[in-house]
């Protein structure tokens, strides 16, 4: 499978959300299949760019193909992929993951073994693969990351976003159809 590097982040996040789907995300080689994703833009009121750039969200207004990192309910680190061109303000959270390898790791770091919930929610896979504000700003394309393009195409389904107050209704949340490792299932 090729690697994904900066370039395959320059779309608009909706878009770089679907293409996702079915791409493989290792961090230090755990990791697996993404199987759900979604988009948020500058000119979204729930994404963390609409009031404009700070210290907290810079990552996310700069060059396309970095993580962003940041704190969920001060609990979670949740992993995002920077898109769109310098200086925009989009990206992808990655919301889940397929399970694919390290599972011994994952189910020592969740301390669990229900591989169908490791990393079935944005939070889980935070901790499953071990992220930490430290990767805030990282390259996609370098380690401890790696972004396998997906083998082949697949179903992608759409639905509004999960766990927000604003713009909830926004069709920008994407998933594997017929997957049974996603956070919750479409309607």
């Amino acid at each position: 499978m090729p690697k994904l590097g900066p370039a395959d982040f320059l779309g608009d996040a909706a878009v770089v959300a679907q293409a996702l789907i079915g791409a493989v995300l290792l961090v230090d080689g755990v990791g697996g299949r993404i199987v759900e994703t979604e988009a948020y833009d500058r000119a979204d009121p729930a994404s963390h760019t609409y009031p404009g750039p700070t210290p907290r969200n810079a990552v996310m207004f700069g060059p396309p193909g970095r993580a962003y990192v940041y704190r969920s309910y001060g609990i979670h680190w949740c992993l995002n992929f920077v898109c769109r061109e310098e200086g925009h303000g989009a990206g992808v959270l990655i919301r889940a993951i397929e399970p694919l390898q390290g599972l011994a790791t994952m189910c020592e770091r969740r301390g669990m073994h229900d591989v169908r919930l490791l990393c079935s929610g944005p939070g889980r896979v935070g901790q499953a693969l071990a992220i930490v504000h430290a990767y805030n700003g990282h390259r996609l394309d370098r380690k401890p990351f790696e972004v396998l393009a997906a083998e082949q195409e697949h179903e992608v389904v759409a639905g509004p976003r999960i766990g927000i107050s604003k713009a909830a209704e926004v069709p920008w949340r994407f998933g594997l159809a017929g997957s049974r490792f996603l956070s919750r299932p479409f309607r």
